[in-house]
């Protein structure tokens, strides 16, 4: 068999389904990364990895050309495409930022509940490789190396049990740490009073104000923590 059958194989290989008791765990652990400020400062980079990946993924979707991702050692990121400077596809683009992130765990929520743990994660291998080529700083291209490789390594050196249990931490992460992001953002906002934020950028082509565009990015991202939460544990 090819090296591509054997992958193949891989990702369609049966999980178990996690056990209610995982979840629960995979949850508090997940809910520790998120909540404990020393373990923040380094889980942290995760969210901006995914926040930057959901600006790219939709300047592309929305016709913009893509010129490249930075990834910084403060948690910052900036997602650089051209384009029209106004219209939808613009405002699609800055929205996806700090949506991005709860949608990519409501997405994950869905595979798990689907019992396609495996592939859930060969998916998340798959969208760092395509986040890589974007990248265009030493610390960036660090960052993506070194969260793919950790994904890459539990796809093929765990066990079934240890494949469900990874992805349900992650996906946990990305539901949780999302409206800590948006929280953030808010707090960041109202201390610096630059306009440079995405929900700043967001006021300035909409004419709706900031705040309610931050509002807007918490109820998507609580709104998923619901709904993928509910998917998990019924």
């Amino acid at each position: 068999m090819d090296a591509a059958g054997r992958i193949w194989d891989r990702v369609t290989a049966p999980a178990p389904d996690p056990s209610t008791p995982l979840l629960l765990g995979a949850a508090a652990v997940a809910a520790l990364l998120v909540l404990y400020a020393p373990l923040w400062r380094l889980t942290r980079h995760a969210v901006t990895i995914a926040h930057e990946g959901a600006h790219g993924m939709v300047a592309l979707a929305a016709g913009r050309r893509l010129s490249g991702i930075r990834l910084h050692s403060d948690t910052s990121g900036v997602t650089v495409s051209s384009g029209r400077p106004t219209g939808p596809g613009m405002v699609l683009t800055c929205a996806a930022g700090y949506t991005g992130p709860g949608l990519f765990g409501l997405g994950a929520a869905a595979l798990l509940a689907a019992g396609q743990a495996v592939a859930l994660l060969w998916g998340l291998v798959a969208l760092l490789a395509l986040l890589l080529v974007q990248i265009r700083n030493w610390y960036g291209l660090w960052s993506v190396l070194v969260s793919g490789g950790l994904v890459l390594a539990g796809t093929w050196w765990l066990p079934p049990e240890g494949q469900a249990a990874a992805a349900a931490l992650i996906t946990w992460f990305l539901l949780l740490a999302a409206p800590r992001a948006v929280l953030e953002l808010q707090t960041a906002r109202r201390h610096r009073g630059a306009p440079d934020s995405d929900a700043d950028q967001l006021a300035r082509l909409t004419r709706i104000p900031g705040v309610v565009w931050v509002g807007f990015f918490l109820a998507v991202d609580v709104g998923a923590l619901l709904l993928g939460g509910s998917w998990l544990l019924t």
